[in-house]
């Protein structure tokens, strides 16, 4: 979940986000959501949608996928870069219709808070695995345990993103939890890669955190150790939506509920958007490449 630069394509700021949040529940208490007129037009079939965008590359793929299929079904797409908690807002108040990129079980605690206005539609990919990453080329080192009595090898430095993550939290646990002697050494994610690619171009000994989906397990030859302890939950990524898009948009519902994308797809995009493909292309490629799967998901 890494973070990306959007090309300006009519993209809503957070602020606009909450006033258009705020502005609605106030017009929603002063028209009298009671008045069953009001719930008949809300139920109406619309020509606009409406996608939340996180800024992580996992986040770009599916949903520019998703916006050129609603766009060939005649909708007009509007993407709202927000945080992921302004995004969970957002699907609740009707300002959001889709979310492509929800990570379980870290966003359970705003599913839980908002999962009687908003649905989990289906799941993009089950396995988006995270943990510490050595080179392939380290074949006596495993699992994390290995780790362990040779601490010195690595310099004594486990290296991860930058300071704020709640990850950088949980990778000192673990290093406490395996009575590691290693000190974590907070980077960005550049930075960190960085670092791994200096260390492998020697053939050097290197750890770090890594997760899938990214780019770095299709440019660099790299494994996750195993975690006999299970520190890392496994995360599997899901589609949120604001539970009204049922009526007011059923052939876009009927795609999502069917949706599902491979993880490897996922990263192979990653990395050409990184190398400047444009997004919308990269999307389209993946469509006309794997068009019968997109019928069946069309229900075509």
């Amino acid at each position: 979940m890494t973070k990306k630069q959007f090309a300006p394509l009519a993209i809503l700021s957070i602020g606009a986000l909450l006033a258009a949040c705020g502005n609605n529940a106030e017009n929603a208490e002063n028209n009298g959501n009671n008045n069953p007129e009001n719930n008949n037009e809300a139920s109406e079939q619309t020509d606009e949608l409406t996608i939340g965008v996180t800024p992580w590359t996992s986040t770009i793929p599916p949903t520019y996928i998703a916006k050129n299929i609603f766009e060939d079904m005649g909708y007009d797409v509007e993407l709202i870069e927000a945080d992921v908690s302004t995004i969970f807002i957002g699907l609740a108040d009707d300002d959001i219709d889709v979310y492509m990129d929800s990570w379980m079980p870290v966003h359970e605690n705003y599913y839980e808070e908002y999962n009687d206005d908003i649905t989990n539609i289906a799941t993009s990919y089950p396995s988006a695995d995270s943990g510490l990453a050595v080179p392939e080329y380290m074949d006596d080192v495993e699992t994390i345990e290995d780790l362990k009595g040779m601490e010195d090898e690595f310099d004594n430095s486990l290296y991860g993103i930058e300071e704020g993550a709640s990850v950088m939290d949980e990778l000192r646990d673990l290093i406490d939890e395996y009575e590691l002697d290693m000190e974590l050494v907070a980077s960005s994610e550049g930075g960190m890669i960085s670092q791994a690619q200096r260390n492998m171009a020697n053939e050097d000994p290197v750890v770090f955190y890594g997760w899938r989906p990214h780019s770095m397990f299709n440019e660099l030859d790299i494994k996750l150790l195993d975690d006999p302890d299970e520190f890392f939950d496994e995360a599997s990524v899901h589609v949120m939506i604001d539970n009204d898009i049922e009526q007011t948009a059923p052939d876009a519902f009927a795609f999502l509920e069917n949706w599902s994308i491979d993880i490897d797809d996922v990263e192979e995009m990653i990395v050409q958007i990184e190398d400047d493909a444009d997004e919308a292309d990269v999307a389209a490629e993946w469509i006309e490449e794997n068009q019968e799967r997109v019928d069946d998901m069309r229900g075509e």
